[in-house]
Formats: structure tokens, C-alpha cells, sequence
């Protein structure tokens, strides 16, 4: 066990894990947001590949990582905007709906990919990297956390604003009447519809923009359904954590550590099967479901339509 636990792997590892959190991070801080106003966003899969292709297309396409980066944002929002309509809207089945959106926009995507890139499959080139001085020379966790491309800054930094806005007395306690009493809310003279649908269209935003930094940023191609579950995974962390963004940072991380066990384990020179690796993610989030998912608590109206005047 000794040779394993090298500077290489752990370095590796760990930028491997900072790595695969951010976009669940993003879409685990999205899916907080409309899951405190009730809505249960399903399509959330759907959300970053959406964002993934765009993000790859547009930075491809333009010359700019950051042009990708808005181009992915407003792609999760565009898929986001279909939901608000169909479930705030109208009244749809949220579930129903987001298994919809998520097969659409992965069909959709595979095929315009095959269409526009299956004979030459571009890449894009290496992200600039903000790194802090000082921070980023430590051994292992320097270049890990510390000389990163700056949406990792901003994604932390999200945790510590959601953080405050879920606290606040004024919109953090309309989201959470939202999710939890909207004919309260409605009659205390808050339109329930508008705020959904606002926090929706967050969700979109950022799952969007995390599924274009695992394009543009993380790999550098696009790839037909990359995201790989990662849209489902962070639904958990956001259902676990609640409303606790704190709690969904960490939690990115434990699954992005288990993400970027195969990385780590090439560079140690550890003959460990792929597919046993890939699986961990997975076998975590059934493994937190069982001991944690009892204890999580919900919002009482979540996934339950609200018509005005309906009670």
C-alpha cells in the first residue's frame, strides 16, 4: 500500500477530484435552488449535456474557452426554459417531463456531434489557469486547488453566496414557502409561478455551465452522453445536502474523488480494471442513500404542480 500513496497519485488524485466535482458542484448548487422552490428537476442530465455541446461548439467555433462557457450557460438555460413552461407553466409532471428533457437533449446532441464532428473529433486547447502565489508551490494541493482555471473560484464562491441567499429573510424564505407551503405563499401576495420558474432557469444556467466546463474545460471535446450520470448524481447531493450548499461542496468532492480513481491509479502504475472504477461512483451514491437518505427531509411540496387557487 506503501508505493501507492506517492505524490504523484495523491497529486493526481486530487486534481482529478477538483476536476470531476465542479460540474457536479454547479449543477448540485442549481438543483438546491429549485428543489427549495418545489421543483424537482429530473431534466437536470439533460441540462449538461445541453451545455456541453454548446460550450464545446461555441468555444470550437469562436476561438474562446469563455465563449464556450456562456454558450453551455445559455444552453442549460434554454432546456430550463422549456421546463419552467411545461411544469411551472402548465402544470406537467415534473418527472415525467425531466426524463423527457434528458432523453431529447442526449439524442439530440449525439446526433448533431455525429453529424458535425464524427469524422475529426477537434480538441480544444489547454485552459489558462489562475494560480495564487504562494498557495500554488505546495506540494500536492497546490496545483490542485490553487492554479486553477477561474470557474473553480467562481464555483466556491457560489457555494458562500447560496449560502447567504437561502439564509436571507427575504428571498430565502420565499423559496423555501415555495417549496414547502406555496397557497401560503400565494396568499400572502407572492406569485408562486414566477419565483419556480425563476429558480428553474438558475438550475438550467448552471448545470448548463457545468456541463460545458466538463467540455471545454475538464476534457476538451465533446463526447455523445459524457456527462455520464453526473446530472443524477448531483440531484442526491442536492437532496441530501437540502439547504445546505456547504454539504454539496463536499460531497462533489467524495464523488470526484471516486471519479478520478482511474487517472490516479494509471499514474501509480495500478493494474485496477476500469469498469470496477467507474462503478464507484455509483455504488457511493446507493451506499449515502442507504445510511443518510432516510434522514433527509424534503420540501413538502416538491414535485407537486401548484395552480393558483388550487390550495
Amino acid at each position: 500500500m506503501a508505493p501507492l500513496l506517492t505524490e504523484a497519485f495523491l497529486t493526481a488524485l486530487l486534481l482529478g477530484a477538483v476536476t470531476a466535482a465542479v460540474p457536479l458542484l454547479l449543477a448540485g448548487l442549481g438543483e438546491q435552488v429549485s428543489e427549495q422552490a418545489g421543483v424537482l428537476n429530473i431534466g437536470l442530465e439533460g441540462m449538461m449535456l445541453a451545455g456541453a455541446y454548446a460550450g464545446f461548439v461555441g468555444a470550437w467555433s469562436q476561438g474562446g474557452l469563455w465563449c464556450g462557457l456562456a454558450w453551455g450557460a445559455a444552453a442549460g438555460l434554454a432546456v430550463a426554459a422549456m421546463m419552467a413552461l411545461l411544469c411551472v407553466r402548465l402544470a406537467l409532471d415534473q418527472i415525467v417531463v425531466g426524463i423527457g428533457l434528458t432523453l431529447g437533449v442526449g439524442g439530440l446532441t449525439a446526433l448533431l456531434h455525429h453529424d458535425a464532428f464524427s469524422r475529426t473529433y477537434p480538441r480544444l486547447p489547454a485552459p489558462e489557469v489562475w494560480a495564487v502565489p504562494g498557495l500554488a508551490e505546495i506540494p500536492v494541493i497546490g496545483p490542485a486547488l490553487f492554479a486553477r482555471h477561474p470557474v473553480v473560484y467562481l464555483a466556491v464562491a457560489l457555494v458562500v453566496v447560496l449560502t447567504i441567499v437561502l439564509r436571507h429573510r427575504g428571498l430565502g424564505l420565499r423559496l423555501r414557502a415555495a417549496g414547502e407551503a406555496p397557497a401560503a405563499l400565494d396568499a400572502a401576495g407572492v406569485a408562486v409561478g414566477p419565483l419556480r420558474a425563476g429558480a428553474v432557469l438558475t438550475t438550467g444556467a448552471l448545470a448548463g455551465l457545468g456541463g460545458a466546463y466538463m467540455a471545454v474545460i475538464g476534457g476538451g471535446l465533446f463526447v455523445p452522453f459524457m456527462t455520464g450520470g453526473a446530472g443524477f448524481i448531483a440531484i442526491v447531493l442536492a437532496m441530501l445536502a437540502r439547504d445546505r450548499p456547504v454539504l454539496v461542496l463536499l460531497g462533489a468532492l467524495v464523488f470526484g474523488g471516486a471519479l478520478a480513481l482511474t487517472t490516479a491509479s494509471q499514474v501509480a502504475g495500478v493494474a485496477v480494471p476500469t469498469d470496477l472504477v467507474q462503478m464507484l461512483p455509483f455504488a457511493a451514491v446507493m451506499a449515502v442513500l442507504i445510511l443518510y437518505g432516510r434522514r433527509a427531509r424534503l420540501p413538502a411540496a416538491l414535485g407537486r404542480p401548484y395552480r393558483r387557487g388550487s390550495g
